[in-house]
């Protein structure tokens, strides 16, 4: 579903559609999979339910998994969908994973939540 693109990105394409939910969302089990597969170390017993961190366009946010969104879909909030130039979802868009590293210290600078402000104002 992703595969590498720099030090600090995954690549990977799927559908984006908007939601009334109020945080972005991916198949619960294709969440599972890509955190095992991309975001535990292999030692010891470690979760699989801790966000993704995904990148649509410019923006960041931080994904979970939900058993009611499709295979190969990201559930996005309609208020944060309009934020960049997704038009006529659902679309198929390349959206990008931040490696491991990379989720851990964005969750931290945000705490954890979508439309969060960095410590020096700006959004991520």
């Amino acid at each position: 579903m992703f595969e590498p693109f720099s030090r600090g990105y995954y690549l990977g394409r799927v559908y984006v559609e908007p939601t009334d939910r109020d945080r972005p969302a991916m198949c619960r089990a294709q969440h599972e999979r890509v955190n095992e597969q991309l975001y535990t170390s292999g030692e010891g017993i470690e979760r699989t339910d801790t966000p993704l961190v995904m990148k649509l366009d410019t923006t960041h946010f931080p994904v979970t998994g939900d058993e009611r969104v499709p295979q190969d879909t990201l559930a996005v909030p309609r208020d944060l969908l309009e934020e960049t130039r997704v038009r006529n979802p659902p679309t198929l868009r390349e959206v990008l994973l931040a490696t491991a590293d990379r989720a851990e210290r964005l969750l931290e600078l945000t705490g954890g939540l979508p439309g969060s402000e960095r410590s020096d104002g700006h959004a991520i």
